[in-house]
């Protein structure tokens, strides 16, 4: 398990939520909880990209901030080996 630093920023038309130690992580959502859930499935989606590009996923950073954050938390990455398995169908021996 890997724990990044997620922040939430209120805003007038809703909750802008980034994971600040993994770049391109942004999402919204309506109120806190649903911004929590969206930040959550663009974290794995994110991860799971690097990881089938054969990119390295970042290195948790503590030490980030961000000092316009209303709402600063750690998010943790749990990520399955068996997540995506394909099974693919062998041909059949002649």
């Amino acid at each position: 398990m890997l724990t990044y630093k997620a922040m939430y920023k209120f805003l007038d038309q809703g909750v802008h939520a980034e994971v600040l130690d993994f770049p391109g992580t942004i999402t919204s959502g309506a109120n806190l909880e649903e911004a929590r859930r969206s930040l959550a499935n663009a974290l794995v989606d994110m991860a799971e990209t690097n990881l089938l590009r054969g990119e390295p996923l970042p290195q948790p950073d503590p030490s980030c901030t961000d000092p316009e954050a209303d709402l600063e938390e750690p998010i943790h990455l749990l990520l399955s080996a068996a997540s995506r398995i394909c099974v693919v169908p062998q041909t059949p021996a002649p």
